[in-house]
């Protein structure tokens, strides 16, 4: 899954993306509104953690341009100012949720799954196939009662997997919504990546990663 963080204070950019690519998300950032529209109008993402008072073009502004280019990208807003004409005006510009600082990153993350599954980029905490559980709260995969040991880029995209189930994804999907923007994107990471999951995983699961030769990968 990838994010993007449009936050101007260095320290708490630094911080949101740390904690998100931490928790194996995709993470791109900016620091001003003109550069967070800019990202969010050329790639794609499952969701947009947008400041409201940023240099250049706010937050509101920002999302109201969006939303008129039918952008539809989820927005939870970030904002010092804790007042209801402030949510109100956050909402009707098209957000999606409304969080004030100082917050926790738990809370964070809460409001996030909230919103994702409210706008069905999240059908559910744990996804399943047969005996294979994959939970995407904690993070871990289990096959019956034995839990897999799985990297945090191994977990993203088997997670990709089971949600796209029986549809061809693209390396450059895959590329997208597991890593960032500042990928090689002439590198064979996905193919590694793929290799070293299909190791770990039982044989009759690890044969349902299908090579679609010259298009990608597909979960049957």
């Amino acid at each position: 899954m990838k994010i993007l963080v449009v936050e101007d204070e260095p320290k708490l950019n630094e911080n949101l993306v740390e904690e998100l690519r931490d928790r194996g998300y995709a993470v791109d950032f900016g620091f001003d509104g003109e550069e967070g529209e800019k990202l969010a109008r050329i790639n794609g993402y499952d969701l947009i953690i947008l400041d409201i008072m940023l240099p250049k073009r706010d937050g509101l502004m920002v999302c109201q341009n969006l939303r008129t280019n039918g952008i539809q990208t989820p927005i939870i807003f970030l904002t010092a100012r804790d007042t209801t004409e402030d949510k109100i005006a956050g909402l009707n510009i098209g957000g999606d949720d409304y969080l004030v600082k100082p917050f926790s990153f738990e809370e964070l993350f809460a409001r996030m799954r909230t919103v994702l599954r409210r706008t069905s980029q999240l059908t559910g905490d744990v996804l399943e196939l047969n005996d294979l559980r994959l939970d995407t709260r904690s993070q871990q995969v289990w096959i019956k009662k034995k839990k897999l040991d799985v990297t945090l880029r191994e977990f993203g995209l088997l997670e990709l997997l089971l949600r796209n189930r029986g549809a061809v994804i693209t390396r450059e999907d895959i590329l997208s919504h597991v890593w960032d923007r500042f990928h090689d994107e002439f590198s064979n990471v996905v193919n590694v990546h793929i290799k070293n999951l299909r190791k770990k995983l039982p044989k009759e699961y690890a044969q349902r990663i299908e090579t679609v030769w010259g298009k990608g990968y597909r979960l049957v």
